[in-house]
């Protein structure tokens, strides 16, 4: 397996926007990315998203590091986490909870599924 490479992700082109999957409230944010898959169940990518709140639906183990932006994530019972560029987040598998953003984020991020 080759390395993988995200180059210039701060200002890698980004594929079509499209609504996250589960809103809860106005706005709804719009999210676009880039990700490459890998042949071990591990995808890296860079995802962007605008304002706006919804429920995570991603169930795999993921690392991300913000490169831009800010927001909170509050995991399901939990206290909320705020986070900012710069900052990084591994979230545990099957982890859920609901995404907060107030200015624009970009990532980048480490999928890793489990076999199944």
């Amino acid at each position: 397996m080759k390395p993988t490479l995200l180059k210039a992700a701060l200002d890698l082109e980004l594929g079509d926007a499209t609504p996250v999957g589960q809103p809860l409230g106005e706005p709804v944010a719009v999210t676009r990315s880039h990700g490459e898959e890998r042949a071990d169940q591990v995808e890296t990518g860079v995802w962007e998203c605008t304002p706006g709140i919804w429920r995570r639906s991603i169930t795999a183990q993921e690392f991300c590091h913000f490169i831009a932006g800010r927001g909170t994530y509050t995991p399901e019972g939990e206290a909320p986490i705020a986070f900012q560029a710069g900052d990084a987040l591994l979230l545990p598998e099957n982890s859920l909870g609901v995404w907060d953003i107030q200015e624009t984020v970009r990532k980048t991020y480490v999928l890793i599924y489990r076999n199944a």
